[in-house]
């Protein structure tokens, strides 16, 4: 995380130095009055400053009052799941006060930072921290998994302060080691039995599409980011094409879009239209594989002559899927389908193959 520092006075320009020698990747900022060798020396309104940084840092540390910063930043605000960690400190030192993004920016953990530089007090005000409660939106963030309904994190952390039953099925496991035994959590062995335990609420982390059954008010969904996607395709193939085919065979293995981390494809595909505007719309990356690591992969499907004629590699789909997982499991074997070919490996927990 890139962290600007900003100070106003003597003594804050002091503690922002402290603060700027602990934290990689951050920048001081000082009035210019104050202003030494080790900051960047600001001359226009702090309201100016701030705004003008909001876009390019990931953090901020104000070393100023808290109304100040307040009134800075309320202009700025978006979500919770966009808008950057804030930090104040006072001029004196003493507290280090999380002011925003505790959890999905990092602001509590910048609080605490500030403390072990400064031996200030962090203070926390985010309420399962206040109470050594997990919370589910940092344990995202911490395996990398999309929340599937922002809003629904609001309505289990309640639960999990109300010491409300939560019905858990996680296939990873991740979830009890993360918890370690805080919170009233129950453990299933999958989302059937949590949607009928009469829990209050329930946790799925699956890849899988949730059924429409399920109580969408008291359901959280934690997706793994673990779906490969490779792909193969005729030279011109439109996007349209593309996407029409993917989304046909997740729905038909059950699998949501919000679970693929990238598409895989052949180096000779790196002008391909389609498959840049398909990975573009997605948000996901598009890697290229050379045919020397295509080749080199013992994929399933008997070589294709038509890939071997058109681009050098004994196969497309099946084997950039793989590469792409690093050695994960093919839950997809290649269908080709009009112009397209589409493989899908999945890291981590295997489903079976369909083929």
């Amino acid at each position: 995380m890139q962290v600007a520092i900003i100070a106003i006075t003597g003594n804050g320009a002091r503690l922002g130095e402290t603060l700027q020698r602990g934290i990689p990747g951050s920048r001081l900022f000082v009035i210019e009055k104050h202003a030494t060798a080790a900051s960047q020396p600001f001359s226009e309104p702090v309201p100016a400053l701030i705004s003008r940084l909001w876009p390019e840092y990931g953090g901020f540390i104000c070393i100023m009052a808290t109304g100040i910063v307040v009134r800075c930043i309320a202009p700025l605000l978006q979500a919770k799941d966009r808008d950057p960690a804030v930090v104040v400190l006072d001029d004196a030192g003493k507290f280090a006060v999380s002011l925003l993004s505790g959890h999905l920016g990092g602001a509590n953990a910048l609080a605490d930072t500030c403390a072990s530089l400064t031996g200030c007090t962090p203070v926390v005000t985010t309420a399962t921290d206040a109470n050594d409660l997990p919370s589910f939106d940092l344990l995202a963030q911490e395996n990398g998994w999309v929340i599937d309904d922002l809003s629904r994190v609001k309505v289990l952390n309640a639960f999990l302060l109300e010491g409300r039953e939560i019905a858990v099925a996680d296939p990873t496991d991740r979830v009890r080691s993360y918890c370690a035994g805080r919170g009233n959590l129950t453990f299933v062995a999958d989302a059937e039995t949590a949607a009928a335990s009469g829990a209050a609420g329930v946790v799925l982390v699956t890849n899988r599409t949730v059924p429409s059954a399920f109580d969408s008010q008291r359901t959280l969904v934690l997706r793994p980011v673990d779906l490969h996607l490779g792909i193969g395709c005729n030279r011109g193939t439109a996007a349209e094409e593309i996407e029409a085919v993917v989304m046909a065979n997740l729905d038909q293995l059950g699998l949501s879009i919000k679970s693929v981390k990238c598409l895989a494809t052949a180096r000779a595909k790196d002008d391909e239209e389609g498959l840049l505007a398909f990975a573009a719309k997605l948000g996901v990356p598009l890697l290229f594989f050379e045919n020397e690591e295509l080749n080199a992969v013992a994929a399933p499907s008997p070589p294709s002559a038509h890939a071997m004629a058109a681009i050098g590699a004994r196969g497309v789909a099946e084997p950039a899927a793989l590469l792409a997982a690093g050695g994960g499991t093919l839950i997809l074997k290649k269908v080709k389908d009009g112009n397209v070919t589409l493989a899908i490996a999945q890291k981590g927990i295997a489903h079976g193959l369909r083929g």
